[in-house]
């Protein structure tokens, strides 16, 4: 029997039976359990299976077996006019926009090409062109993902980060001696948020290392956050987990050196295995030094007396060497809305009324596009060519133009040349 034949019993498995091992297959990590792709992907699979099931979709929604059956969906019951009546119940009843309805379709048949591949299903009826043809049309575009950071975007953001920075940390360093330890404390940790938040932004807007690459990732355990071992600033290079799954080197401009160097002098961090952007979350850092000095033989009481000796958990996680989480993702869009928002800098967005990290990757795309041409590009974001023409056409038609008003411009202005011939009449 050929592999991809299904088997009787294969038919007979429910739709719902087979989603664990596709997630670990396209999962990341060990064991398959991380990464953003499952989290979505269980997500549409469910979402499908409830559908299949009669409980989502429209009021006079059954489900795709008949109302005599008590059991659940199974591969036996799916063919192609299951998938085009999926496509349609995305297209319509959702109420979606055409590219997230085509996002979340090709959760559903990327799993439905893995199962003929694993013998549960007989043919890739997802992506026959009667099961896709309720779909609306791709306009190539993907949601949420066109912001770019301009050039004025980019001055407003780093300069407010930079003189929020630089006003925290003299305010810290001219203290006078006998001012009061917590105080001082105080003083201390403003600071280190202020240089961290100026690190952070500087990186994002600078370098077009992917957020993802930077930061912790909760959805992918290999994404711990950047180190201190990771940088290299002598060098003007990070090293960085990136997107194709292996490390690699990433540069480091000059605007983002002295951020850093003066962030770190500011840290003090006692190993090169800390992170470079720790949380700051009070609830996080409160559990983390509690249980990490349970775990060093402290008792209750003398934990709480030790942690009121400083004005917060964080410093004291310094002070003892008790390493925290890096910043997640999330936490960095929140961040930037802080400060995109204190900053007052003019956003208009469909989708993000901040400066989204991503804006600052795609914002520095265009500025080397321009200034230096695709293929420079694609070196410094770690894309091949190819994608960076497409994510970056608008440029190159821009260009294109120009060229043709120019050559408009100097045709047209030639005496004669478009005249008509005089008929003497």
């Amino acid at each position: 029997m050929d592999r991809n034949t299904p088997t009787e019993r294969a038919q007979g498995t429910s739709l719902s039976e087979s989603f664990e091992r596709y997630l670990q297959d396209k999962g990341k990590g060990r064991g398959g359990d991380g990464g953003n792709y499952r989290r979505n992907a269980a997500r549409e699979l469910e979402r499908f299976a409830e559908w299949a099931a009669g409980g989502r979709g429209a009021e006079d929604w059954t489900g795709i077996i008949p109302d005599d059956v008590d059991r659940d969906p199974t591969f036996e019951d799916l063919d192609e006019r299951v998938f085009r009546e999926y496509a349609r119940h995305l297209a319509g009843d959702r109420g979606l926009k055409q590219n997230t309805v085509q996002t979340y379709y090709r959760y559903i048949s990327a799993w439905c090409g893995w199962c003929v591949n694993e013998g549960y299903l007989e043919a890739h009826y997802a992506q026959r062109a009667s099961a896709m043809a309720p779909l609306p049309e791709d306009d190539g575009r993907k949601p949420g993902d066109q912001q770019a950071w301009t050039s004025e975007q980019r001055h407003a953001l780093t300069r407010h980060v930079d003189e929020r920075a630089r006003d925290a940390v003299e305010a810290y360093t001219t203290l006078p001696e006998d001012t009061d330890p917590l105080d001082k404390q105080r003083a201390r940790y403003a600071a280190l948020k202020a240089a961290r938040d100026r690190a952070l932004v500087f990186i994002l807007a600078y370098t077009a290392v992917r957020v993802g690459e930077l930061l912790r990732d909760s959805n992918d355990p290999r994404r711990r956050g950047v180190r201190w071992e990771d940088l290299s600033l002598e060098d003007g290079s990070m090293d960085v987990y990136r997107k194709k799954q292996q490390w690699d080197a990433a540069s480091l401009p000059d605007p983002v050196i002295s951020p850093l160097r003066s962030y770190r002098r500011l840290m003090d961090p006692p190993t090169e295995r800390w992170p470079v952007f720790p949380t700051f979350d009070q609830r996080t850092l409160a559990t983390l030094v509690q249980d990490e000095l349970t775990d060093r033989g402290e008792h209750p009481d003398a934990i709480d007396e030790q942690r009121e000796g400083y004005a917060r958990d964080l410093l004291l996680a310094l002070n003892e060497d008790i390493r925290p989480p890096s910043v997640t993702t999330d936490g960095a869009r929140s961040i930037l809305k802080r400060i995109s928002d204190a900053a007052e800098v003019e956003v208009d967005h469909p989708k993000h009324d901040y400066l989204a990290p991503h804006g600052g990757r795609r914002g520095m795309g265009e500025v080397l596009v321009r200034a230096f041409g695709y293929t420079v590009a694609a070196r410094y974001l770690d894309n091949s060519e190819e994608m960076v023409r497409e994510r970056y056409s608008h440029i190159e038609a821009g260009e294109l133009g120009d060229v043709a008003t120019e050559a408009l411009n100097e045709i047209d202005s030639i005496p004669g040349k478009n005249d008509k011939i005089s008929t003497g009449n």
